[in-house]
């Protein structure tokens, strides 16, 4: 799946991972019994990077495809096709998951 959204200076555009709806048990949970949406996803598009005051642009760290926990009130939550996406600055990404 192609997502046109070219996220702008040091911005990142995230695809949140599933919520769980199953326990390790193997009870299914419904949708109103889970509190939390996940910290967890996947890169989508990655800017060119935050604008130097000599004129450079900064390197950005992560990049499409890397998995990554992020801040947990970060970000704008945005709707495209009926599939969620994220837009973070790469300062509110805590890390890469390898």
């Amino acid at each position: 799946m192609s997502v046109n959204l070219n996220p702008l200076a040091d911005r990142v555009v995230i695809r949140p991972a599933d919520e769980e709806v199953k326990t390790k048990s193997g009870i299914f949970l419904p949708e109103t019994a889970t509190k939390e949406k996940p910290q967890e996803g996947t890169v989508i598009a990655v800017g060119p990077g935050k604008l130097l005051d000599d004129g450079k642009r900064s390197v950005m760290e992560v990049k499409v495809n890397d998995k990554v926990i992020y801040s947990k009130y970060s970000g704008t939550d945005i709707k495209i096709d009926d599939a969620d996406y994220l837009i973070v600055s790469e300062r509110d990404i805590l890390a890469v998951i390898e």
